[in-house]
């Protein structure tokens, strides 16, 4: 197994990655994942004799998605996979490492899309009023906690973005969130009165004794003062759930399907909820449209006489 690849292939990788980050604006967590994938696949160039990019054919890449399907990879990392490969022979062409792009002759399997946990209204209902009773207790993290669920599904943000609001972000009096996300997009996002009241909890009697240095100018805060982190926030909304009786068990991603769900069913148009929720493209937004369609064959099948 090669674990240093030649000089002119780490500098690749490493002048891709800052491709990613600075001219492409993507987060860390995704540059991350996208250098783990080339990485890989430059091993596996060095691993045939590949020195270069030059090496980087579509026998190359077809081979290595070859032993990554070998070793067991699933249908939707094959996918992620190749879509990094295609993203790297892109780049390199359009710098002029190589003179023609091998990527869009690489094929994967689709990823299976598979239905998301989604709450019904009333179970969201009853998980955030669960979570509503821990923080009349006063206690600060209780306090952080249920604001962190409502507001989570309240505006459909994704973990990151919650996780990355400072205070100058929210607008309390029109109720708005300004939210940076995937790509640099910024967008604002609105949020009712039950989120309104626990932030205000929060912020008046839960903020300012979790405090410290550390704190900056952080909205949510972890018990030792700094930055809320994912992980921590993941945590809070399966705690929040499980304590709910009945209530199905996900994490802050089914709050975000749950809210795009609900604001579907209510009639909202689709364009909007793109917009809320940040979407890049409305075909990623229409997936809820099956979500939906699913919920509406269940109660149908369920609940009609001749169903």
């Amino acid at each position: 197994m090669v674990t240093e690849l030649p000089v002119d292939l780490e500098r690749l990788c490493v002048d891709f990655s800052r491709h990613l980050r600075l001219e492409r604006n993507l987060s860390e967590h995704t540059v991350r994942a996208y250098r783990g994938d080339v990485t890989s696949l430059l091993a596996h160039v060095a691993a045939g004799g590949g020195t270069d990019v030059t090496a980087l054919t579509v026998r190359t890449l077809r081979s290595w998605l070859a032993v990554q399907h070998g070793a067991g990879a699933g249908r939707a990392t094959l996918a992620r996979r190749a879509a990094s490969a295609r993203a790297l022979t892109a780049w390199a062409q359009a710098t002029g490492l190589i003179t023609q792009d091998p990527g869009p002759r690489l094929s994967a399997p689709s990823p299976r899309r598979r239905l998301p946990v989604v709450l019904r209204p009333a179970d969201a209902e009853v998980a955030l009023s669960a979570a509503a009773s821990g923080a009349e207790q006063a206690d600060p993290v209780a306090l952080r906690d249920h604001a962190v669920v409502e507001m989570l599904y309240a505006t459909g943000v994704r973990v990151a973005e919650l996780c990355a609001l400072d205070l100058g972000d929210v607008d309390r009096r029109a109720r708005l969130l300004r939210v940076m996300g995937k790509g640099g997009r910024e967008r604002a996002v609105p949020f009712g009165l039950p989120a309104a009241r626990a932030l205000e909890a929060w912020l008046a009697g839960g903020r300012e004794h979790l405090l410290t240095s550390a704190s900056s100018a952080a909205l949510f805060l972890g018990v030792r003062g700094g930055r809320i982190n994912q992980r921590s926030v993941r945590r809070v909304v399966h705690e929040v759930l499980r304590a709910a009786p009945g209530v199905p068990d996900t994490g802050p991603h089914g709050l975000r399907h749950s809210a795009a769900t609900h604001l579907l069913e209510g009639g909202a148009d689709l364009r909007s909820v793109q917009e809320l929720l940040g979407h890049a493209t409305l075909s990623t937004t229409q997936f809820y449209t099956h979500v939906t369609v699913e919920r509406l064959k269940a109660i149908h099948d369920r609940t009609h006489p001749r169903s």
